[in-house]
């Protein structure tokens, strides 16, 4: 009989809690009786490379990221400023990373801007900038950033916080057999994890701007359809109140749920989010929206600097 290593029985049980969380997080995102809440910036959105292609995630990335344009075609009640006025209409980003130190340690940014349908789509009515560093160890995958968002054409309430978060990630190609198995043409890649807001300078821990975030716990899952060129994705977010009288209790529950359809490094998808308070009624947002996204990737092996790193470190 094989030997298990040591480790086996324990990643064995975190696969299966993650299966469980995963899919039961999606699931919540087909309910219509459950209204969610989503953060502004890009995390959410899924990877736009080949989860196949492991070569390519092991190459350092000298830069890469993405611009994107949106519109919320359907928007009832997503507010264009962080005071919660206005409607968005058009939302633009650019995220940008590079690896200082193969996947180990990286560098992002993401720039994020909205506009307000109410004063003439046109117009930039909020940006939202982040700033992170983040790596990735087998699994795992950890993070620190920070994040002000501020109104633009008007002066109003700024939000900002500082957090750190750990996620486990799996992937239907290497950590789930049965799944290649059932589905040999849909891959699967699902993540989870938590997160801590050390510092929050007026970052809400509801829609409705009360309360003051504190803890962070998420689950993603991207399901690939049709040869990464058809992509499903959800995305479920939790936020707890520190100045609540259980701070792990989540406050707020954020959700998306998209469809991408991909060709070559374009991509257009349809997504919905929905925002609203857990433990209390209050506002609740939500919106349809259409968006385009471009992605690049120019990694040292492209531009030959990791083979000139090698033969120099051979001499």
């Amino acid at each position: 009989m094989r030997r298990e290593s040591w480790y086996s029985y324990p990643m064995l049980a975190l696969r299966r809690y993650l299966a469980c969380v995963l899919t039961l997080s999606l699931l919540a995102c087909g309910l219509p009786a459950v209204a969610l809440a989503l953060e502004k910036y890009g995390r959410p959105l899924p990877s736009m490379d080949d989860p196949n292609d492991t070569d390519r995630g092991s190459e350092e990335s000298l830069f890469a990221g993405y611009l994107l344009t949106g519109a919320f075609a359907k928007n009832p009640s997503f507010a264009a400023r962080p005071d919660n006025s206005g409607l968005v209409g058009l939302r633009h980003m650019i995220h940008l990373e590079t690896d200082l130190y193969k996947q180990y340690l990286t560098f992002y940014t993401d720039q994020n801007f909205f506009s307000d349908r109410t004063n003439g789509w046109i117009e930039l009515s909020e940006w939202d900038s982040t700033y992170a560093f983040t790596g990735v160890v087998d699994h795992f995958s950890w993070r620190l950033q920070y994040e002000r968002d501020a109104p633009l054409d008007r002066r109003g309430i700024k939000q900002a916080y500082a957090d750190g978060m750990i996620t486990a990630k799996l992937q239907s190609a290497q950590d789930m057999a049965w799944w290649r198995k059932l589905f040999p043409n849909q891959s699967l890649t699902m993540y989870a994890g938590a997160g801590w807001l050390f510092h929050n300078s007026n970052y809400f821990a509801r829609p409705d701007n009360t309360g003051r975030a504190l803890f962070r716990y998420v689950a993603h899952a991207d399901l690939d359809l049709y040869k990464n060129k058809v992509v499903l994705y959800g995305d479920v977010n939790f936020f707890t109140d520190r100045d609540g009288s259980n701070q792990a209790q989540p406050t707020e529950m954020d959700w998306i749920v998209g469809l991408a359809l991909r060709w070559r490094d374009m991509e257009l998808a349809v997504y919905h989010e929905q925002d609203q308070p857990l433990d209390k009624p209050g506002l609740t947002q939500k919106y349809l929206a259409v968006q385009m996204r471009f992605s690049f990737d120019v990694s040292k092996e492209d531009l030959g600097l990791s083979r000139m790193k090698s033969v120099t470190g051979s001499h």
